[in-house]
């Protein structure tokens, strides 16, 4: 039996944000007097006409900068302690992955009393957060994450070389928008990598144990969006209708992957990420050929798969991938980023996330994932 549970209301298509101001009237009842919280990466982004009129019909607007990448526990302790004597009604997250995460995160323990850093940092390992009174809505300025429909934030603990995960289904966005004229101008490393984080999110779901047709249904369509429009990308070409296509690919990529959660591409990423620092849409990538081959047995309509990369067999999967982050200037061997084996051999050990590397189809250990690292250690 297929189960499908998403309940954000979506927005998505160049110019979709001038919706905003009327969203959040319906979401605040009409309350003009209600406290906004926007986070944002750059404060470029609020000169968008939809941010300019929702501030001017809500007076009570409060802005906050965060250009925070992979935000640990300490970040967001800092911003608890900075909002939570505040009463908030709304938080509308504006950026990429980091400040959505932040923004949903902060949804679910704005009303709790914390502490310390030491004391969310026990509350998120122990999922002590309750339902908060707070909704928030998303608006992607990178065409990568799909963070804005799905229901969980990953926050970091760098100190502790753990990635550790806020979710519940009590966190979806209460909408969502992804209005493409926010990506037209990313720096090609960034468009590149955040769209192949999102193609990686597709594949994952689709082949996760935890799938379902309509995941699968959007996972191909996501594919398939993606690799038509990456040589366009790279290539620096039509970048208004790129961005379009990217914009709703990352969409419903992240639908596919808001019911089935991602499995060892993303498990084995985090460490990379950790020992590395490696971007994560990168360090995603780098293993989806490895990845692929290792799970290819287990995969229900495997042409059906491979035809939505456009490619013939799993063997092609790693070089069309290699190439576009090539094409955009990243190093592809993880020796280049400074792995050695004993430091391959830590990150190996550090592996398997709970809920991803569970969910991969195929069994993973270490000697598993040392192979799939080696293989593109150079």
């Amino acid at each position: 039996m297929d189960s499908f549970y998403n309940s954000v209301r979506v927005f998505q298509g160049r110019g979709c944000l001038r919706e905003l101001p009327s969203v959040c009237k319906k979401a605040l009842k009409d309350d003009l007097s209600a406290i906004i919280l926007i986070l944002v990466w750059d404060k470029s982004v609020l000169e968008q006409k939809g941010i300019q009129k929702l501030q001017e019909e809500f007076p009570n607007t409060l802005v906050e900068e965060c250009s925070v990448s992979n935000p640990e526990i300490e970040d967001l302790f800092g911003l608890y302690q900075k909002f939570y004597r505040k009463k908030l009604d709304l938080i509308i997250a504006v950026g990429g992955g980091s400040i959505m995460d932040l923004g949903k995160s902060l949804c679910m323990i704005h009303d709790e009393e914390i502490e310390s850093a030491e004391e969310l940092r026990n509350i998120i390992a122990e999922k002590r957060y309750r339902k908060s009174s707070l909704q928030w809505i998303g608006v992607p300025t990178t065409s990568g994450t799909g963070s804005e429909v799905t229901c969980w934030a990953t926050v970091w603990d760098m100190e502790n070389l753990k990635k550790s995960s806020i979710e519940t289904t009590e966190n979806y966005a209460y909408a969502a928008f992804a209005d493409s004229r926010l990506t037209e101008n990313l720096l090609i490393k960034l468009a590149v990598s955040s769209t192949l984080d999102a193609a990686c999110h597709a594949a994952e779901s689709y082949w996760a144990k935890s799938t379902n047709s309509i995941s699968q249904m959007y996972a191909l369509k996501a594919i398939h969006l993606i690799f038509s429009a990456l040589p366009a990308l790279v290539e620096r070409r039509d970048p208004i209708l790129t961005s379009e296509i990217l914009s709703r690919a990352s969409l419903v990529a992240g639908l596919a992957f808001s019911n089935t959660h991602t499995t060892a591409c993303h498990s084995i990423s985090y460490p990379l990420t950790m020992l590395f620092r490696i971007p994560h849409g990168v360090a995603v990538a780098l293993l989806l050929g490895g990845v692929f081959k290792l799970n290819q047995s287990k995969i229900e309509e495997l042409p059906e798969l491979l035809e939505s990369f456009g490619v013939k067999s799993v063997d092609d999967i790693q070089p069309l991938v290699e190439g576009f982050l090539t094409a955009a200037g990243f190093e592809i061997r993880l020796s280049k980023w400074g792995a050695t084996d004993a430091t391959l051999e830590e990150a190996a050990e550090k592996s398997m996330t709970k809920g991803r590397a569970d969910n991969n189809p195929v069994p993973l250990d270490k000697e598993t994932v040392l192979k799939i690292l080696n293989n593109i250690k150079g």
